[in-house]
């Protein structure tokens, strides 16, 4: 487990800003359930973000690589959440992905392997609704063409996204 933490932690960084500067070394705060918690120190200051991996991947038959939800919170700014999907391939350009949780659901734009919330305004609204949902289902379309699926568990989101709301 403790493997799987270091790397989860180094290949999220790597994925999500995708600068050999930042990929630094991040630092476990806690584990939440499904969330693990982690920070780093930025050149704008220390960044928080929880991280889970999917408990499910469908079709069962494709590599999807390493698969990743991230919410990161702004240095700097009082409690404002990004949430990010992180794949282990690159999506089919100007697709997007879709986020769904209970009867809600949320468009994302993609580029290469990161697909973020297409309207910043509803950003909120995700985060609330991943606050009170169970499970998060997220679809997308892969760079050859094939329609993949993910389930995350919501369990422990709202610990985690307390545990860093004071990040400094």
């Amino acid at each position: 487990m403790r493997g799987l933490t270091a790397l989860v932690s180094s290949l999220a960084l790597v994925a999500a800003f995708a600068a050999p500067a930042l990929a630094q070394q991040a630092t476990k705060i806690g584990q939440h359930n499904a969330w693990g918690t982690y920070s780093y120190q930025s050149q704008a200051g220390k960044v928080c973000y929880v991280l889970t991996v999917p408990t499910d991947k469908q079709p069962p038959s494709l590599d999807h690589g390493d698969m990743f939800f991230f919410v990161s919170q702004r240095p700097g700014q009082q409690v404002s959440y990004e949430p990010q999907f992180i794949a282990g391939y690159n999506f089919q350009e100007g697709s997007k992905a879709t986020v769904t949780i209970d009867k809600k659901s949320f468009s994302m734009f993609t580029r290469g392997k990161s697909a973020w919330v297409e309207n910043a305004a509803e950003e909120p609204v995700l985060i609330a609704a991943m606050k009170t949902g169970t499970d998060m289902k997220v679809t997308a379309k892969s760079g050859r063409g094939n329609p993949t699926s993910y389930v995350f568990s919501l369990k422990g989101i709202s610990a985690a996204l307390s545990s860093i709301a004071k990040c400094k």
